[in-house]
């Protein structure tokens, strides 16, 4: 295979990989050691998220007609690209997570469609709950009420019984 086809199927990959995500986070990775890399690349594979480095000239190609062609203008220097694949937060949670411990892991902006979103918005988007986290607390509001009213049902009977009780305690 040629080098022209190697970064040919490079190109048609990263497409396909952006195609399929939620968002993607684009990050200078200069300075960071190799087993904290080795470290991200593991707790990346658990949490469905994606990570690529490529030449910016064909990460640029890539992400060409694509839902986050807004990064091509960030793409300088050492880039590391990590595709959220199965929500729109896993990614900002990873990458925010790892640039705590690893001050060279400089974020340098971040997609989750149509628009650029600068740096400093990757916090509001890593604390964003999940898709199931929204699910439960919305099905909790949902039951709150319930459970009150099945407690106050409760209470009238219980009552009731507290005070035949407390009767025929003082008639004997």
């Amino acid at each position: 295979m040629s080098r022209l086809d190697t970064k040919k199927v490079l190109v048609e990959d990263l497409n396909k990989i952006a195609q399929e995500a939620f968002s993607v986070i684009a990050v200078d990775y200069r300075g960071t050691n190799v087993p904290g890399l080795t470290q991200l690349r593991k707790e990346a594979k658990s949490q469905s998220v994606q990570l690529k480095v490529i030449k910016n000239t064909l990460a640029k190609r890539a992400l060409e007609n694509t839902k986050f062609d807004s990064l091509n203008e960030i793409l300088t220097g050492p880039t590391l690209l990590a595709f959220s694949m199965n929500d729109f937060q896993s990614a900002a949670k990873l990458v925010k997570d790892f640039a705590a411990k690893e001050e060279s892991f400089e974020v340098k902006g971040l997609s989750i469609g149509e628009g650029f979103l600068e740096p400093n918005e990757l916090k509001a988007l890593a604390s964003l709950p999940s898709k199931e986290e929204a699910i439960s607390m919305l099905l909790g509001l949902i039951q709150a009420p319930l459970n009150k009213l099945a407690g106050t049902l409760n209470e009238v009977p219980s009552q009731l019984v507290r005070t035949v009780n407390a009767v025929s305690q003082t008639k004997s």
